[in-house]
């Protein structure tokens, strides 16, 4: 099988292209002029040069088109860290556009291939569904209306024009995903390896993670299952509040978690950014996995830290 994913450099798309690679897939890395990773591929892990703002060309992919032709699968990962720094007008502008207009110059590529890829699976993230409170969310739950989920429809907006070019579409809502390299959980884990980790507001508010052994997992799914498409979301069965998040990743780290952060700072030091990412609650079942009796490695929360924190 030959799998080309944009957005490859990160941590979701690392360890994909990893573990595609162990199971003899060709793997091609969508990269952007100038990129340092292009020095990474290999043999059976081929980079294009990739810039979407030359998908009006009759060429998008340039003199690599051919690595690209008759590919089985795309992955489209792109996008900027929503935590990269605070929310200006400016930021905002850059991750929906690292979103948005990257996933439509993608479609717009695919779309000049002479041998178009069976099946698109493209990242959307949980934000679709807005701050819901204890409501639980399924694929058929209606969106918000704050900054995040009006992205995320028109992320996924843009992924679903693939379906006329007669694609499978899989449009991947993420969680929080636990990684013991980069994301959230590291951001999450500083102040407790300070000694002064507690709750963050409320402590309330419903958190729904996955690790990233399960996202990869899960994105292999999308790929080779013909018959899924549409909304899947990518969170373990059980979501928890942010209070038992806490004492679970405490006790992990073998630290305390008596020092709550109050609502209040964390707007004071964060803005915008903070009611989205930390004190928004999304209680998200993974419907569509459990229907198709997906069978996750790290269902439960415990477990999971451990098997993160621990390298396994």
């Amino acid at each position: 099988m030959k799998v080309v994913i944009a957005g490859s450099s990160g941590s979701v798309g690392t360890a994909s292209v990893n573990s595609l690679r162990r199971d003899g897939h060709s793997v091609v890395r969508l990269l952007r002029p100038g990129s340092e990773a292009r020095a990474w591929g290999s043999a059976d892990e081929m980079t294009v040069e990739w810039n979407p703002a030359a998908a009006g060309e009759a060429r998008p992919f340039g003199n690599d088109q051919e690595k690209v032709e008759s590919a089985d699968a795309v992955v489209n990962l792109a996008g900027a860290s929503i935590a990269g720094g605070r929310w200006t007008e400016r930021r905002k502008a850059v991750l929906r556009l690292s979103r948005v207009q990257t996933t439509r110059e993608l479609v717009a590529a695919i779309g000049k291939l002479r041998a178009r890829p069976k099946v698109l699976v493209s990242a959307s993230a949980i934000g679709y569904y807005g701050n819901r409170g204890d409501e639980v969310l399924t694929e058929e739950s209606r969106p918000g209306g704050d900054f995040l989920s009006g992205v995320a429809q028109e992320w996924e907006a843009e992924a679903v024009k693939a379906e006329a070019l007669g694609m499978r579409v899989v449009r991947a809502r993420f969680g929080i995903i636990l990684a013991k390299q980069g994301g959230a959980l590291q951001q999450m884990m500083r102040p407790f390896r300070l000694g002064v980790g507690g709750k963050l507001g409320s402590g309330q508010q419903w958190m729904s993670w996955v690790t990233l052994q399960d996202v990869v997992g899960i994105l292999r799914w999308a790929i080779e299952s013909a018959s899924v498409g549409g909304a899947v979301n990518v969170v373990a069965p059980r979501a928890v509040r942010n209070t038992e998040f806490t004492r679970e990743l405490a006790r992990a780290m073998r630290r305390p978690a008596i020092f709550p952060a109050p609502a209040f700072a964390l707007r004071l030091a964060l803005g915008e950014m903070a009611d989205a990412l930390l004190l928004s609650s999304q209680r998200v079942r993974p419907a569509r996995l459990e229907q198709a009796g997906y069978r996750f490695l790290h269902p439960e929360l415990a477990t999971a830290l451990a098997s993160v924190l621990s390298g396994a």
